[in-house]
């Protein structure tokens, strides 16, 4: 009965009020739909936060930077994983471009302008990086630590130090200048390796001046106020010499036109030659040039002592020690590890080497999570006759004790990737391939034995050469290693380098290779040289304008670059300041 009335009465309502009754089945409509789709995804988002739990997400590597020279800032702005939390400890907030700090020495350039915040640079990465303004005085591979020290000078009431963990730990805290433990050289001279280092020689040659010009200087005083010493004929070391001597010329003997004639720079070099390691075109000239110039070259001298008033120079041909008088002295003779560096490699037991030893990889030797790169280490690259033998055996796939053709083809590749002396040697006599090497002929039946396979290499290792401390090893270094730790993950699964000798399986990644994009020497006079691959040479006014593009490229960013160029911009119409601030 209660049903048959509720249909009677249902049945007249969508009879007497037929907008009513449509509106209900519209609205029951909609409703079906809405609970079940949100019943739908309810059921879905339950299900995914069921799987969310289940499965974990992994915990972040602790990556520890040392130092924010070249490699290490080369390192920042080449990640792009965020499977690292990375922490960067340097006792500088910024990165500087060191090939203009003889710019700097002179005013060409302000040091503001070749610096960048290093917080700008991991800003724009998009990875998590944090950064301590401290100095590392202890590393512990044992423990996984690092142990760190903000300047005393912040008077943080005894906190200042500190100690942060990690999984894997990039040391790049570049070098010091080599003294060679010369007497007086800590005490009496200058360095340019800094940016403060830079500044304090522009203080220097401007007080210098204004000394020179106190009336009641003798003449003798003024010629020994206003001798400038430069020891070391390499690239630093050449360029400020030519930065000096256009600063006194251009625009000093305008301000000091009095002084002009007691002036006098010396260039001191223990070797043969300026410049050695550039092509011989380019010493000549840059010998000539200074000659033209006034500044005193003296070949072949090693400096034994320097003091407060003079530096001693002994010949290396007579034996015979001359004393100069000079106002400044300005080192720059290579560059030597940092006492943090030489301490850690006491506890690996590199004690007895120049700079961390690292394999192609930029690992230290004997630790895989330790990486070093820039200055302060080295690659120990490997010689193909400490593992001749087995190179033999793992081409040998048959067993039988010699190679054919087509075994060898197996893993000449791998070779070459392996052992870079083995392409250089390759290409310094003319050879087309390794095949050529161990006179292979198209005839599949040659083969040759273990012996014959050593005699052929053995003098391949001839070839091997440690990488120069510059700038470019460095930013290259710093950006290879980057690109190891981007596809750390996938190539653990799918490892893509050369075969290992030592071992079974490949590497997990391609071994590191420098390549030399060409250098530069700025001369003076709006003149440099520039030595480039495939030995081009060029030398004169046109080259110092391919410098100022180049460098201004490789300027870390926009707003150092317009800031360098105004710079120029600023030297060229009101010449460089001379100001004492």
């Amino acid at each position: 009965m209660r049903w048959s009335s509720f249909y009677h009465t249902a049945s007249r309502v969508f009879n007497e009020y037929p907008s009513w009754s449509k509106s209900a089945i519209v609205c029951t409509v909609i409703s079906y739909f809405v609970l079940g789709v949100c019943s739908s995804g309810g059921l879905v988002a339950y299900g995914e936060a069921v799987q969310s739990e289940n499965v974990k997400e992994a915990p972040r590597k602790k990556v520890v930077i040392l130092g924010t020279g070249w490699a290490g800032t080369s390192f920042l702005k080449s990640i792009r994983s965020s499977s690292y939390d990375i922490h960067v400890v340097s006792p500088r907030n910024y990165f500087a471009f060191t090939p203009l700090l003889p710019s700097v020495t002179c005013g060409t350039v302000e040091a503001r302008s070749i610096v960048e915040p290093i917080r700008n640079i991991s800003r724009k990465s998009g990875v998590n990086i944090e950064f301590s303004e401290a100095e590392c005085y202890k590393i512990d591979p044992k423990n996984k630590k690092v142990y760190c020290r903000a300047d005393p000078e912040k008077k943080m009431g005894g906190i200042e130090d500190f100690s942060l963990d990690y999984d894997y730990l990039v040391i790049a805290m570049g070098a010091r200048s080599n003294t060679f433990n010369t007497p007086g050289v800590q005490e009496h001279a200058y360095f340019l390796k800094e940016v403060d280092d830079a500044l304090r020689i522009r203080q220097k040659v401007v007080d210098l001046f204004e000394k020179a010009s106190i009336p009641s200087i003798s003449d003798e005083e003024k010629k020994k106020l206003l001798s400038f010493v430069i020891v070391g004929g390499g690239p630093t070391g050449v360029e400020f010499a030519a930065e000096l001597h256009d600063f006194v010329h251009e625009d000093l003997s305008k301000l000091y036109p009095s002084l002009q004639r007691y002036v006098n720079i010396t260039l001191l070099e223990a070797g043969d030659h300026i410049l050695n390691m550039f092509d011989k075109r380019i010493t000549e000239f840059a010998e000539t040039k200074f000659k033209r110039d006034g500044i005193d070259v003296k070949l072949g001298s090693m400096v034994i002592k320097v003091s407060e008033r003079e530096i001693s120079a002994k010949d290396r041909v007579s034996g015979q020690v001359a004393s100069i008088p000079h106002g400044m002295v300005v080192w720059s003779t290579g560059v030597g590890p940092r006492p943090e560096i030489i301490e850690f490699m006491k506890q690996v037991g590199q004690s007895n080497r120049r700079a961390l030893a690292t394999d192609e990889w930029l690992r230290v030797e004997g630790y895989d999570n330790i990486y070093a790169l820039g200055d302060c280490a080295t690659i120990n690259q490997r010689k193909v006759m400490e593992d001749i033998a087995l190179i033999f055996s793992k081409a040998d796939k048959k067993n039988s004790g010699k190679l054919d053709l087509k075994e060898f083809q197996g893993v000449v590749d791998d070779i070459i990737e392996r052992y870079p002396q083995v392409e250089i040697y390759l290409k310094k006599n003319q050879m087309k391939d390794i095949a050529t090497l161990l006179k292979f002929s198209q005839d599949s039946s040659v083969t040759v034995d273990i012996e014959s396979f050593k005699s052929a290499l053995s003098n391949v290792d001839t070839q091997m050469k440690n990488l120069p401390p510059t700038a470019q090893v460095a930013a290259q270094q710093g950006a290879y290693l980057a690109d190891c730790f981007n596809r750390m993950e996938i190539c653990e699964r799918y490892p893509e380098g050369p075969l290992r000798f030592r071992g079974t399986g490949r590497h997990r990644f391609h071994p590191f290779r420098y390549k030399h994009f060409g250098q530069f020497a700025p001369l003076g006079g709006e003149q440099t040289a520039a030595q480039l691959p495939g030995d081009w040479i060029s030398i004169g006014h046109s080259t110092q304008w391919l410098w100022y593009s180049i460098y201004a490229s490789k300027l870390v960013s926009w707003r150092t670059r317009a800031l360098v160029v105004s710079d120029w911009g600023r030297r060229f119409v009101f010449g460089r300041d001379s100001s004492r601030i």
